[in-house]
């Protein structure tokens, strides 16, 4: 139990409530310690439960799920938070991933493609589906695109690095691209958001994206 994946949801649709739990807890990596149907006790109950990954609906009652991730990252930097909607508005999923989101996945994707995805922010990556990701840099090249030249003294090796991220690849993915170890890409990621002024990956890849890094 104590190596599984501890997942929470916030979703005001309860039938999608139980549907998640019994898809979590079928997985032999995963548990599903808790399920919300708002964020109004949020900081309460993500202490009470403590779950490496939070999927969070976009559209509830109250508070929203893109101010849910603004709070939930001031007071635990390094949550990994995978949004899940309905939508697939480019405005909403600009704003999602903006807010530091690691990963954005539509409700009608297949059972696999959630799972994978859920496996995937855990790891560190940026779980997007095909469609999302697309949204996602078409948004950030349209949306004040600078035309920079300064590489903000990122090495060769930090730009490789960063290049892998922007296409969704976790820790793991670019270690293993790379040759490198796990501990020296987290080492190498460290230090791009040092010198990008970013603090987590929705922020590095939307500044590679946008001065023309990568």
């Amino acid at each position: 139990m104590n190596d599984r994946i501890r997942v929470a949801l916030f979703d005001d649709n309860k039938d999608l409530r139980d549907m998640f739990r019994l898809l979590v807890d079928a997985q032999p990596d995963m548990v599903c310690v808790a399920v919300h149907p708002d964020l109004s006790h949020m900081m309460r109950d993500l202490d009470a439960t403590r779950p490496d990954v939070i999927v969070m609906d976009i559209e509830m009652p109250g508070m929203n799920g893109i101010a849910g991730i603004g709070a939930i990252r001031q007071r635990h930097p390094e949550a990994r938070i995978l949004m899940q909607t309905v939508f697939e508005s480019d405005e909403k999923v600009f704003a999602a991933v903006c807010a530091g989101a690691n990963g954005y996945i539509l409700k009608s994707a297949p059972v696999d493609e959630i799972v994978r995805a859920i496996r995937d922010v855990h790891a560190g990556g940026s779980a997007m589906t095909p469609v999302i990701a697309r949204k996602v840099l078409e948004r950030f090249r349209t949306v004040g695109t600078t035309g920079a030249t300064d590489d903000h003294g990122l090495s060769d090796r930090e730009k490789e690095v960063l290049g892998l991220l922007v296409r969704g690849h976790s820790y793991k993915m670019v270690a293993a691209s790379l040759g490198l170890s796990v501990h020296t890409v987290d080492t190498h990621i460290r230090h791009i958001y040092r010198k990008l002024h970013v603090s987590c990956l929705a922020e590095a890849v939307g500044k590679a994206v946008k001065d023309r890094l990568v």
